[in-house]
């Protein structure tokens, strides 16, 4: 295995079009776990460490730009106002360590579906920034997934940052797992309410092949949120509709039976972190004050 280690932005990109089978690494979170377990044995390694900017973040007027290397420590001390429900989701990732050294880029890249940031990601509507030599280009995430452990990247691609809007309402998250803390997803599940487009997004992870969005759970609640008023009124959301919005959360799920959970369970679990996230944020849409760009 040969050790590639660029100066540079511009230096590790000639190297990735050089060696397009090259592994990135950065944190070395998920890499170095298949590595030492002898699941895989790449040619070549490719540190990014030393590429300084994939480890700065910039918050502009709309979005934030994520380096592709921001550990999670850092969204949660920093990022927590503008992306609320990636802190969340950087909160259950495995240790203080782990927190300290990975990245929401090494998240994508390996692309698993239990990866915690997809769902957070998903439903803030993110976009990657992918770059070679040959240009960039932007991938909305709901594109960027696809298959397991597959993503859109080209092979002299590399991950640079994620584009995330800043929240206009409120986010939230919420995982399962066989124990609090360094433990991989039996399901997860995001949300986010988007008051100004008075929309609704959300996020599914290790429940399908790729990490998915709801979309008729979604299309419901906003339709039902529409037409009962409860965006200019801000009232408590009825139990008939919170239980649909739940049900067809659970119905977006492909699961499979595997040592950390059956199918069956994580359907289940994911309705029920469905109805629990929605009632978290619309109880924080009612009591913190509701966006005046979301009221009729």
């Amino acid at each position: 295995m040969d050790f590639l280690r660029p100066a540079d932005w511009e230096e590790a990109l000639a190297a990735k079009a050089a060696h397009p089978a090259a592994v990135p690494i950065a944190g070395g979170t998920d890499v170095m776990v298949e590595i030492n377990f002898d699941r895989r044995r790449p040619e070549y390694l490719m540190d990014l460490n030393r590429v300084g900017e994939l480890s700065e973040w910039e918050v502009g007027e709309e979005s934030v730009r994520l380096g592709a290397c921001v550990p999670y420590s850092r969204i949660m001390e920093h990022l927590r106002a503008e992306l609320p429900g990636l802190a969340l989701a950087a909160h259950t990732v495995a240790s203080p360590q782990i927190r300290n050294r990975g990245g929401v880029g090494g998240n994508l890249g390996t692309a698993s579906p239990a990866g915690d940031a997809h769902p957070a990601l998903l439903a803030a509507g993110a976009e990657v920034e992918a770059a070679s030599v040959r240009g960039t280009r932007m991938i909305p995430i709901d594109a960027f997934y696809t298959g397991v452990k597959r993503n859109a990247l080209a092979p002299d691609e590399l991950i640079r940052a994620v584009h995330i809007r800043k929240a206009d309402g409120p986010q939230q998250y919420s995982k399962a797992g066989t124990r609090n803390a360094m433990v991989i997803a039996v399901c997860a599940f995001g949300l986010a309410l988007h008051p100004v487009t008075r929309t609704v997004r959300t996020g599914i992870g290790s429940a399908a092949p790729t990490p998915v969005r709801a979309k008729e759970a979604e299309a419901f609640l906003e339709a039902a949120l529409d037409e009962g008023g409860f965006w200019g009124a801000g009232t408590p959301l009825t139990p008939s509709l919170v239980r649909r919005f739940a049900d067809l959360a659970a119905a977006a799920c492909d699961p499979i039976d595997d040592v950390r959970g059956t199918a069956r369970y994580r359907r289940h679990a994911v309705g029920v972190m469905a109805r629990r996230t929605l009632g978290w944020t619309w109880e924080s849409y009612r009591s913190n004050g509701r966006s005046s760009e979301g009221v009729a």
